[in-house]
């Protein structure tokens, strides 16, 4: 199959893009570093590297035109930003907004129509734990996330006559530079230490009282790819080690 992982330089996106190139499927790596995107496409087997902004409606449609057909979409880009209402720049917050709830929608809506002339499709979205609860701090992220799933679901109805389909892939902590960056950023906002932090905030909630693992959201997005996963759209598959459950 032909992929496209969008933040697909590292992270998440990257460990999804590893797995599915090394299971044998042709891997675009999109990414607003295109020299990254095509560092980390290197490392890997039948992988390319592009720049893309994922918000910029002309550059998804362009890139579109330039694959032809796509087979799956993985919306994994984003951005985190950790503060108090009252400090939070309202042109950061709109950002965050568009990366990672505008951004899919873009990408999604410009493969669409390649998608339904071959009447196949997989749209995985990378939500996060924060699509279903909140933290404080993160109005924009929780938002952009709790946003998402009403999209997939919204699109998933959309697309029930055709062989296309919509999920959402929500973990719980990973341990990413992106999640490294807030365990500072918590810290300082709620006075105290980097490890209470992890240990009091991060990993509480989560009866398993563990960080969820690239391999794990890898292996899950390659189940939804799979002929066993066929009927299963609008769905939200959450690897949260518990934490949902209190």
């Amino acid at each position: 199959m032909k992929v496209l992982v969008t933040g697909g330089a590292s992270g998440i996106g990257f460990g999804i893009a590893e797995h599915f190139a090394k299971a044998g499927h042709e891997v675009i790596i999109a990414d607003l570093d295109g020299a990254k995107a095509k560092e980390a496409a290197a490392k890997l087997p039948r992988a390319r590297g592009v720049a893309l902004n994922v918000t910029d409606a002309a550059a998804a449609e362009a890139l579109a035109a330039e694959l032809g057909t796509l087979d799956v979409l993985v919306n994994n880009a984003g951005i985190q930003h950790v503060s108090r209402l009252e400090d939070f720049p309202a042109d950061k917050w709109r950002l965050l907004i568009d990366i990672m709830l505008v951004g899919p929608m873009v990408m999604t809506k410009a493969f669409l129509p390649a998608m339904r002339a071959q009447n196949f499709g997989r749209i995985i979205n990378i939500g996060s734990i924060h699509a279903l609860v909140a933290s404080p701090f993160k109005s924009a992220y929780v938002a952009a996330k709790h946003g998402l799933l009403g999209f997939a679901k919204t699109l998933a109805l959309e697309l029930g006559e055709a062989d296309i389909t919509v999920n959402t892939i929500c973990p719980a902590y990973v341990k990413t530079p992106l999640v490294e960056k807030q365990i500072a950023d918590q810290a300082r906002e709620n006075g105290i230490s980097e490890l209470d932090v992890v240990n009091n905030i991060m990993l509480a909630p989560m009866p398993k009282k563990a960080f969820i693992g690239i391999d794990e959201i890898a292996g899950t997005a390659a189940f939804l790819i799979s002929p066993a996963a066929r009927n299963i759209t609008a769905q939200t598959l959450v690897l949260d080690g518990g934490w949902t459950a209190r």
